[in-house]
């Protein structure tokens, strides 16, 4: 069985026991916290829409960090322009306990 869950304005697809990074949460270590579901998916079939409105993804909260470093570097040809910057988007690793 896997779910369809949204944070973030991105989907997710996920199972039972998976672990996953998203946009930071404001939640602790330890924490539980749970997703409205779009979609799911079983040995019953697809299901969406009103079907599901009342499942949840329910997750665990493993871990708060930031990914690595990326450098953005823009710059003009031949006017001496140049502008280097870098961006580390933070992020809340989850583990998938539930999913109903």
């Amino acid at each position: 069985m896997y779910a369809i869950f949204e944070n973030g304005s991105k989907q997710y697809k996920v199972s039972v026991g998976d672990l996953l990074k998203v946009e930071k949460l404001n939640a602790e270590i330890g924490a539980t916290v749970q997703f409205p579901v779009i979609l799911t998916a079983d040995e019953k079939g697809i299901q969406a829409g009103k079907e599901v409105s009342a499942v949840k993804v329910t997750a665990e909260v493993v871990s708060q960090g930031k990914e690595k470093k990326i450098i953005v570097f823009k710059y003009k040809a031949k006017k001496n322009e140049r502008k280097k910057q870098g961006h580390r988007q933070p992020y809340t690793q989850i583990k998938v306990t539930a999913i109903g």
